[in-house]
């Protein structure tokens, strides 16, 4: 079976390491003319993604903003997540589930199951209840050949509280790239579990064994620049995947404007990495 890693890895080959987010904020919404309910919100996320294929790697819907209109914005992400499989684009949803036993087990089956119509190729997952809390998912992601990635450092910094806490001299976050590094042992190019490490601040965590992908957002909106990507994940043996959104998403509705500012950003990401 090809595996999330080999996807994952001749896909930033061809097209760059960028992970275009589709976070359909209501300004979004408004900017691009469409109205804040289900049916702007499906125009939004499969206007960008058909905009977007050929010219990202992957894209990262928030599931948050679909969540929110209830059955439609649900109907709106199934529609997105299969419009970007069939033009060959690959999908991390974000959705940051954790939870213990058969509720991880349901969680693991509606977002990375074979013929759901929620799936992804990949999910963000919470480790707060313990990584091995996750077994579920992992075991699904690799059964079907997906991926996830586990929440370590995120962006935001309220998160410091919890995954900067000392746990036998090593912080919590490095407790989960650790563990993430041993489910990766050995695989080729890339293991499945990859990780999430924001790019708003010095995170101060060793990656060197993770055998796995970084998603690090927070480009844009949240401050951080690709020259800021470039000194906090250098010398890293893997991926990172750098992820911008409503930076991207406002050069919207009009598709030549949107895939000339993926351009612009990949561009400028190379550049910070050379």
């Amino acid at each position: 079976m090809t595996t999330f890693g080999d996807h994952l890895a001749t896909a930033v080959a061809r097209y760059g390491p960028l992970c275009a987010g589709i976070d359909p904020h209501p300004e979004l919404l408004r900017a691009w003319g469409l109205g804040d309910d289900a049916a702007g919100l499906e125009r939004f996320a499969r206007g960008a993604v058909a905009a977007l294929a050929g010219e990202v790697p992957i894209v990262k819907p928030q599931s948050a903003f679909f969540e929110r209109h209830g059955s439609g914005g649900i109907a709106a992400l199934e529609r997105a997540l299969a419009d970007a499989r069939e033009a060959g684009l690959l999908t991390l949803l974000d959705v940051k589930r954790g939870d213990i036993g058969s509720t991880m087990g349901g969680y693991a089956d509606a977002y990375l199951a074979e013929g759901s119509p929620l799936a992804a190729d990949a999910i963000t997952v919470s480790p707060y209840l313990g990584f091995g809390s996750l077994r579920p998912a992992l075991d699904a992601a690799e059964a079907a050949g997906r991926g996830v990635f586990v929440l370590a450092r995120t962006s935001n910094p309220d998160g410091g509280e919890v995954q900067l806490a000392d746990r036998d001299g090593r912080s919590v976050a490095q407790h989960m790239i650790d563990s993430a590094a041993r489910r990766n042992a050995g695989a080729e190019p890339l293991g499945g579990v990859g990780v999430v490490v924001g790019a708003t601040h010095d995170h101060g965590l060793d990656l060197g064994e993770l055998n796995g992908a970084v998603l690090a957002p927070g480009l844009g909106a949240q401050g951080a620049t690709p020259a800021d990507v470039a000194a906090r994940f250098a010398g890293l043996r893997g991926l990172v995947l750098p992820a911008v959104s409503r930076a991207l998403l406002g050069a919207g509705p009009d598709p030549e404007k949107l895939r000339a500012e993926a351009r612009k950003w990949r561009h400028e990401l190379t550049d910070a990495r050379n």
